[in-house]
């Protein structure tokens, strides 16, 4: 365990944003962790997971302490139910394959999105009518402070949209080292309906099919509308999508009638982020070396050495521009750093 100094973070975050941590260290073990969160000498820290989730837009004056820790384990096993253990730096889709081939159901829906376990309860990760809280157990973080562990259980994490207590109300307080799952291992629960998975499936020649069929549909959908991070920078959706009245919606139907929506409850309609943005004429729009994806509208895309802070305000005219024709707040998504 060394510390390094004047590190380029461009491989260390999915948006490839070339800017230097004044001194950077990478932990594998939480003992390694806390011996570095007690240096005195580093009075200011930032704590750094797989960088998916993330715009930077200067350069971290702190010590930039990455999560590496690895392993998966099976904590416990019923008739139809496992509990596993992941620690905070393994990858999140090296995790859902790891699942797959122990035939472990629940997160096949999850498949390919970027990041690492750590970070997936911050922003209760979904995709495809799927969420980490319909899986998730508790997790174990490190209280940056007090250097003391403790378990927040599903209930304890305040899960909403995109969103938990560690977003909100204990924001910077505590390192996630570990997250609990519970998953099928006999009758898996199979959610085809949502999106292109029953129409991928179809084109697949599958009627029945299993988890590993579902990721395998997933995969290709979201490869044949996301950029790979690794070929051109992103941080998946940049937006949350909408949630708004039902009165509002009506009133946006009158100018819009091909608005598409989706009834969250009786009173509540979301609204999908990318169909604004596109209709705006935003999708596949370029400034020079950033803009806005071509086959994905709530991806913002870094073509070649982009500045964070230009990706940043392309997301503030966005932002403005949704406000001032639909009256609706766009949320973003992505941390800005």
């Amino acid at each position: 365990m060394t510390i390094l100094s004047n590190i380029s973070l461009k491989p260390y975050n999915t948006f490839g944003i070339d800017v230097k941590a004044k001194h950077f260290v990478s932990v594998k073990s939480i003992e390694e962790l806390k011996s570095i969160l007690k240096l005195k000498q580093y009075p200011e820290k930032f704590i750094l997971g797989g960088g998916s989730n993330m715009l930077l837009t200067k350069d971290i004056e702190a010590l930039v302490i990455h999560i590496d820790f690895k392993g998966i384990e099976i904590l416990s096993k019923d008739k139809n139910t496992v509990n596993i253990r992941a620690s905070a730096g393994e990858n999140w889709h090296d995790l859902v394959l790891w699942c797959l081939t122990q035939d472990f159901g629940g997160i096949e829906n999850l498949s390919l999105i970027p990041g690492n376990v750590g970070t997936a309860p911050i922003q209760n990760i979904g995709a495809y009518g799927v969420e980490l809280k319909d899986v998730f157990v508790e997790c174990q973080a490190l209280h940056a402070n007090s250097l003391k562990i403790k378990t927040f259980t599903k209930k304890d994490c305040n899960f909403d949209y995109r969103n938990s207590i560690f977003k909100k109300d204990i924001k910077g307080e505590y390192i996630i080292t570990s997250i609990t799952l519970n998953l099928t291992t006999k009758i898996h629960k199979l959610k085809t309906s949502y999106g292109a998975i029953t129409e991928e499936l179809n084109k697949m020649n599958i009627k029945n099919p299993t988890i590993k069929d579902i990721s395998n549909a997933v995969i290709t959908i979201r490869e044949s509308k996301l950029p790979n991070p690794k070929l051109i920078g992103n941080s998946g959706s940049f937006f949350k999508n909408p949630i708004i009245t039902k009165s509002h919606f009506n009133t946006l139907k009158i100018n819009f009638p091909e608005i598409p929506s989706y009834l969250v409850s009786e009173n509540k309609i979301k609204i999908p982020a990318g169909w604004l943005i596109e209709h705006l004429g935003f999708k596949g729009k370029r400034f020079g070396n950033y803009g806005v994806h071509e086959k994905q509208a709530l991806v913002l895309v870094n073509y070649d050495d982009a500045e964070g802070d230009d990706i940043f305000k392309l997301s503030q005219l966005i932002q403005s521009t949704v406000k001032r024709i639909f009256n609706i707040n766009l949320e973003i998504e992505v941390n800005i750093i």
